[in-house]
């Protein structure tokens, strides 16, 4: 999907023949942001995120202004790239926040390269499988009843939503997000293995939840920190699945955490 981003600088390079677009704002300590499935929303929720940080947004192959990368099919693939992109960039070590999909992603970066990390914000992660509180598979949703899973206030979405549902573009961006996300998530919405994983992030963790989420349950929040080591929850209410657009103190819970010592 195509985003208005004038408030970031724009930018493009070259990772193992896949060209990707990230964008940046801000200075100081590093803050990689690996974003979910969907794109609605774009980037207003980070704006605060610069006056305290490096902020770098990089689209996923298959998002955004990225190339497709019918190849990426793993967890693993996107890990493997993302490494390869902050090497590129000169990142030794950052702070690390995963939203939804990105969180699957991020979770599976930071059992593999702690060492890269400073802390770590798992914003209602999927990934993990729980079967006391299943997940939604949204490709069984019908595309008119996607919305009210997301959201648990409607109006959120209500700034981004195009003034014709049927918008071309809007409706190509859709399919092409969608798309990207079926060649990870289409058999499983969750991480062979997962369980292991975990256990191996030493870093000081931050699981970001609303408690009204349809699509990854509140639910799961428990399980995620009976395997994290150094965890905390933090219960976001009357929030749904998108919180940085329904709480406009979700940036703000992230930046404390990020920000404080020795926690």
């Amino acid at each position: 999907m195509a985003l208005d981003t004038p408030f970031f600088e724009t930018h493009e390079i070259e990772i193992d023949g896949v060209t990707v677009q990230y964008l940046t704002a801000g200075r100081g300590d590093p803050l990689v942001f690996f974003h979910g499935a969907g794109l609605i929303g774009g980037w207003d929720f980070a704006r605060p995120w610069p006056d305290h940080f490096r902020l770098i947004l990089p689209f996923h192959p298959g998002w955004g202004g990225s190339d497709d990368a019918p190849q990426f099919t793993s967890a693993q693939d996107f890990v493997d790239h993302h490494l390869a992109f902050v090497n590129a960039l000169g990142l030794e070590t950052f702070n690390l926040v995963g939203f939804s999909m990105g969180g699957w992603i991020a979770s599976c970066f930071a059992a593999q390269h702690s060492d890269r990390i400073k802390k770590l914000v798992l914003v209602a992660p999927a990934g993990l499988r729980d079967e006391d509180h299943p997940g939604t598979d949204l490709f069984a949703v019908q595309p008119e009843d996607v919305l009210p899973y997301l959201a648990h206030d409607l109006n959120a979405f209500a700034p981004y939503a195009p003034a014709d549902p049927a918008d071309p573009d809007f409706l190509a961006g859709l399919y092409r997000d969608n798309s990207s996300f079926a060649q990870l998530g289409w058999e499983r919405m969750w991480e062979v293995g997962m369980e292991r994983k975990l256990p191996r992030i030493a870093n000081n963790t931050l699981l970001l939840w609303g408690d009204q989420d349809r699509v990854v349950p509140f639910g799961q929040a428990d399980r995620w920190a009976s395997l994290l080591p150094n965890v905390r929850i933090h219960r976001l209410k009357d929030v749904g699945h998108y919180p940085f657009l329904e709480d406009p103190q979700a940036h703000t819970v992230v930046t404390q955490f990020l920000t404080q010592n020795n926690n």
